[in-house]
């Protein structure tokens, strides 16, 4: 079957590579999480103030990652580095795989399994809240793209109002606002339960309330780019939803599951389960400092394209962005 573009982390999107369509649809809800580009303040300008977080994704009962992904809080920006398995390119019909018209009612179609030691980079996102500004470049093909803040937020509240109108009411209910009655916490542990989909997340206390705002802030605008590179999927408010309430308690997500019974005519009638994993480090380590020197070079050097022609590869030529 057709491999789709996996989700970073923890964003990590979740979008997961090789899995089945139902699982896409799937993708907005689970890898992301915290309003978007807000979290300028909360960033510490001071190099002192970092964070690591490294994210697998899994799908069902699978011990092998099908995604991972590191990243890096430094300096007031986040490097996200996200790595899939060996040979598929982030180009290769994996964006477009990921749209809602490529959904699948075959309920019999298995994830391809994946070796998680042969995974390679594929993309790296770089956060630039005191700019307005996310760059993703793809490191392979050497190109790159910006999206300016105030897209991802008119793209936030066009998907609330698309969704407030669906057919769906699993998409009707997911397009929020208001999501508090219906999140149960005990303890360090949350739970959302709607039409015919259940969120589960477990968190563990920040380094500090300044990386957890940190994290999540910048996970909610991780959640809204995927959103716009990658349509079709379930609307990211519940998520973003459970991230506030998590963050309040000064926490960062440990493990995030999604469970989806798909039981329209259209996606199969079966359910689908993705699960993150998360571990943050309140340090970076000697070989992160040469990651980051190493992809701000990559931002130097790689060519700006426009965001058609770096979603979808195939379909046309370079178009230079315009300054």
């Amino acid at each position: 079957m057709r491999f789709v573009h996996v989700m970073r982390f923890m964003r990590f999107m979740p979008f997961m590579q090789g899995m089945r369509p139902s699982i896409r649809w799937m993708g907005w809800g689970l890898a992301c999480a915290g309003a978007f580009f807000s979290y300028t303040t909360a960033f510490c300008a001071d190099s002192t103030c970092v964070l690591r977080v490294e994210s697998e994704i899994f799908v069902g009962d699978n011990k092998q990652p099908v995604a991972r992904s590191l990243t890096l809080f430094r300096n007031g920006i986040a490097w996200d580095f996200l790595e899939q398995p060996a040979g598929i390119a982030a180009g290769d019909n994996a964006k477009d795989g990921n749209r809602s018209d490529t959904l699948s009612s075959n309920p019999s179609d298995e994830p391809a399994r994946t070796d998680s030691s042969q995974m390679v980079l594929q993309e790296i996102v770089l956060h630039d809240p005191a700019r307005d500004r996310v760059v993703i470049i793809d490191p392979k093909r050497n190109v790159k793209t910006q999206i300016e803040a105030i897209r991802l937020e008119r793209l936030s509240v066009s998907l609330a109002s698309w969704a407030r109108k669906a057919d769906d009411r699993l998409v009707r209910w997911a397009a929020g606002p208001d999501f508090g009655d219906g999140i149960q916490e005990k303890g360090s542990s949350l739970v959302l339960v709607g039409p015919r989909v259940r969120y589960a997340v477990d968190f563990a206390a920040a380094p500090s309330g300044d990386t957890s705002a940190i994290y999540s802030r910048f996970a909610d605008t991780a959640i809204l780019l995927k959103a716009l590179l990658h349509p079709g999927g379930l609307p990211p408010f519940p998520r973003l939803a459970i991230n506030r309430r998590v963050s309040a308690a000064g926490g960062i997500p440990t493990t995030v599951t999604l469970e989806i019974d798909l039981k329209s005519a259209l996606l199969g009638g079966h359910s689908d389960v993705v699960r993150s994993v998360h571990k943050a480090h309140p340090q970076l380590l000697a070989g992160d400092l040469d990651r980051i020197e190493e992809a701000e070079s990559q931002v130097a050097v790689a060519e700006p394209v426009e965001l058609a022609a770096f979603v979808a590869p195939s379909s046309g030529a370079s178009a230079k962005q315009n300054d």
